[in-house]
Formats: structure tokens, C-alpha cells, sequence
């Protein structure tokens, strides 16, 4: 195991194992990283990091200065994944839930997948005051802290609460405030369909009182569009500690599913093409760069081809600026053909996917792209987009007109 810095922050992190992916946990309210140390000893998948930190103002960071919001932490881990630089799953438990989707939704090219553990709505729970006061004025306070543990817990070990209430006491009472009022106000991006599209897998204790079966099937199941939801027996709010083999057992399967085997993994990288980067970037003079003067595109958005690099310039450009995210997750070359498989969001998290093909000359040059999206409602709203944007640039004829 070893710590690393980020920069020349005070944001630390512990790395465990070696592999190619990621595993990143973000620990709840009033906890710290090392509420996941039972659940890490207990994962038997191979070829993974695991890797936690302490969010601003709780465990070794309990002096740091705030602000003490989603923003401020969806930041932090989000530098921290930055760092490893490589494809990562994100494990978030209540409040740090949220934080996970927010950091996956924003790094959908590397984030293979999400697990919310007991998970607070991202929207927020909106208590009334006098159910959220209570939470309010737990900092500093044991006998309080302990008896809210208790509450929604079913089986903690004696060992384990007594480290929580340890961990929770000597966090200040202006960060437990700011943090109570964070996860019930919530963040405005609960409010819409999730911009992550990719497995989702929600884990919630039976014994939950907190989050229920009812507010994971109403306010935070329904925001994603792959998404696996499983209950644990003999288990409340702090599932992971109170049945951390059940828990990683569905941990285990979760990753199964969504990492690629070594040679899948070797298969289906995509490297960084003057396509993808202009996609990244969405400037139409990135794309302009890749392609050649006679260039022409195909696309089941348009009625027909277009021809000629302004052209297809003007309509790429347009076009990129439309995803809110899009994640290329498989490339194959075939000769002086490249094949492209993507994910994206629209319109407010509707999920798009597709493949491109793009045809290159000897000199490197795009000289004929295909594009195909699905499913039809989609494409059809994307093709209606893309004609409201470049009315009076082409011919409107080009899109659908819906």
C-alpha cells in the first residue's frame, strides 16, 4: 500500500494492488477512506487498483477550510482519478454517492462503471427542519452520533462503531453543517436523467431506514439507463461494514461484467485519433485538420452526403457541440478503414450510441465517414438539432424535419 499526493494539495490518497483499472472509493458523511478497508480485504477480482481518500474536512483533513459541497468534492476525486490516469470504476456510499456519479458523469471516456452503495439521492432528501436539525447538530457530539448509527444499522460490529463515532466526533461542527445541508439540498444535476451511461449497480441494506427501497426505486434508480439495483440481508446503512462478503460478492460480479479481460482490454482500446480529439475539444478546426479536401459524409442523420471539407467541417462542428458526453469504447482498423463504437448524451442525458467508420487515403487523411446512430428517437431529434443549427449554413433539406 502506499499514499500519494495530489499536486500541491492537501488531497491524499491510498493505493492498493496493482492493475489496469481502477477501483475508487468515496467514503459518506461523518466517515472516512477507511471505512472500506473490510470490504477491499474481502474482493477477489484480479488486474485492479483500489484506491481511497478522505473528503475535505472529514478523516486526516478534518483542518481543511471549505467550502464543504458536491462541487468542492466531485472536484478533489475527480483530480485524484485524473491522476492515476487510467479506466476506472467509482464506489460511493451515501453522500459519497453522489460524488461518485457526479466524477464518473464528467469522465465518461475512462469511467466503466458506478456502484452506489446505500446511495443519497443526488437531487437531495429535502428533510424538513425538524427531521434535518437533528443531523445538523451531530458534530462533536458521541452519544448522539452513536444512537443515529444505530439507528440505521442492523449489525455493526462493536469495533467498527466505536471507530466511526471516533472518526465522526472530530470532525468540526461547520463542515458536519455544510455537509448535512449538501446531501439535503442536493446538486442540480439530480434533477435530470444521469449524463453517465454506462452499468450502474445500486447496493442498499435491507435494514436501511434511511435509504429505502422506495427512494432508490423513485428518486435515484429511474435517473440511469443500465442499471442493476440489489438488496442485502442483515444489513442498514453501513452495508459495507455490516455484510462486507455479501457485499463484495455483488461487487465482484458488478466488475466482472463491466472489465474487459487482458486481451479484450488490448482489442478494444481506443487511441487518440485527430477524430476523437476533435470531438473532445468540439472545435470545427480540429476536425477541419483530419480531413481531405474532397472529403464526404455519410450519415443516418442526413438525407444524403455531404461534400467538401467546409462542408463537413460546418456539419461536424455543429454536430459535437450537441453531445453533452461521448465516450468511444471500441476501435478495430481494417487497412485504410477505422471503426469507431461510442456512447453519448443529448438533451439532457438521453443516451445515444453508434458507429462510425472512417475511410483515410495514404496520407492519413478522412476522405469518407459513416455514421450511424441509435435508437430512432434519437436520431431523429439529433437530426432536427443539427439542421436548427445549421439553418442557412447547408440546405435544410439535409435533416429531419420533426
Amino acid at each position: 500500500m502506499r499514499t500519494e499526493r495530489v499536486g500541491n494539495t492537501d488531497v491524499r490518497f491510498r493505493r492498493q494492488g496493482e492493475g489496469d483499472v481502477a477501483v475508487v472509493f468515496v467514503h459518506g458523511f461523518l466517515d472516512d477512506q477507511y471505512v472500506w478497508d473490510r470490504l477491499i480485504a474481502e474482493l477477489t477480482t484480479s488486474g485492479v487498483e483500489c484506491v481511497t481518500l478522505d473528503l475535505a474536512g472529514s478523516g486526516d483533513r478534518t483542518a481543511a477550510g471549505g467550502p464543504f459541497g458536491y462541487d468542492r468534492f466531485a472536484d478533489e476525486v475527480g483530480a485524484v482519478v485524473d491522476a492515476l490516469g487510467k479506466p476506472f470504476v467509482i464506489v460511493g456510499q451515501s453522500m459519497g454517492s453522489a460524488v461518485a456519479e457526479l466524477v464518473a458523469a464528467e469522465r465518461p471516456e475512462r469511467a466503466v462503471g458506478l456502484v452506489l452503495v446505500t446511495p443519497a439521492p443526488l437531487a437531495g432528501t429535502h428533510l424538513p427542519v425538524e427531521a434535518i436539525d437533528p443531523f445538523r447538530s451531530l458534530g462533536g457530539d458521541a452519544e448522539a452520533q452513536r444512537a443515529v448509527r444505530l439507528q440505521l444499522s442492523v449489525a455493526l460490529p462493536e469495533a467498527e462503531l466505536d471507530r466511526l463515532i471516533a472518526t465522526g466526533v472530530r470532525m468540526r461542527s461547520d463542515v458536519v453543517r455544510d455537509m448535512t445541508d449538501c446531501w439535503n439540498a442536493g446538486h442540480p444535476a439530480g434533477e435530470r436523467p444521469s449524463r453517465f451511461t454506462h452499468p450502474v449497480l445500486i447496493i442498499r441494506g435491507e435494514g436501511d431506514g434511511f435509504v429505502t427501497e422506495e427512494l432508490v426505486g423513485e428518486l435515484v434508480a429511474p435517473r440511469f439507463g443500465s442499471v442493476e439495483s440489489v438488496s442485502v440481508g442483515g444489513g442498514g446503512h453501513w452495508v459495507h461494514l455490516e455484510r462486507p462478503v455479501e457485499v463484495a460478492g455483488h461487487l465482484d460480479h458488478f466488475l466482472t461484467g463491466v472489465l474487459p479481460s487482458g486481451d479484450e482490454a488490448a482489442a478494444s482500446a481506443v487511441r487518440p485519433l485527430g477524430w476523437t480529439d476533435a470531438f473532445e475539444e468540439k472545435s470545427a478546426e480540429a476536425f477541419r485538420e483530419t480531413f481531405a479536401a474532397d472529403v464526404v459524409l455519410e450519415a443516418s442523420s442526413l438525407t444524403r452526403p455531404v461534400e467538401g471539407r467546409d462542408q463537413v467541417t460546418s456539419v461536424m462542428g455543429a454536430a459535437s457541440g450537441i453531445y453533452e458526453s461521448l465516450a468511444f469504447t471500441q476501435e478495430a482498423v481494417n487497412g485504410h478503414r477505422v471503426y469507431l463504437e461510442w456512447r453519448a448524451t443529448a438533451f439532457g442525458g438521453m443516451p445515444i450510441e453508434g458507429v462510425t467508420i472512417l475511410t483515410k487515403d495514404d496520407n492519413g487523411q478522412i476522405v469518407r465517414i459513416a455514421i450511424h446512430h441509435r435508437p430512432l428517437g434519437a436520431l431523429h431529434r439529433f437530426s432536427a438539432e443539427l439542421g436548427k443549427r445549421l439553418r442557412g449554413v447547408v440546405p435544410a433539406d439535409l435533416f429531419h424535419q420533426g
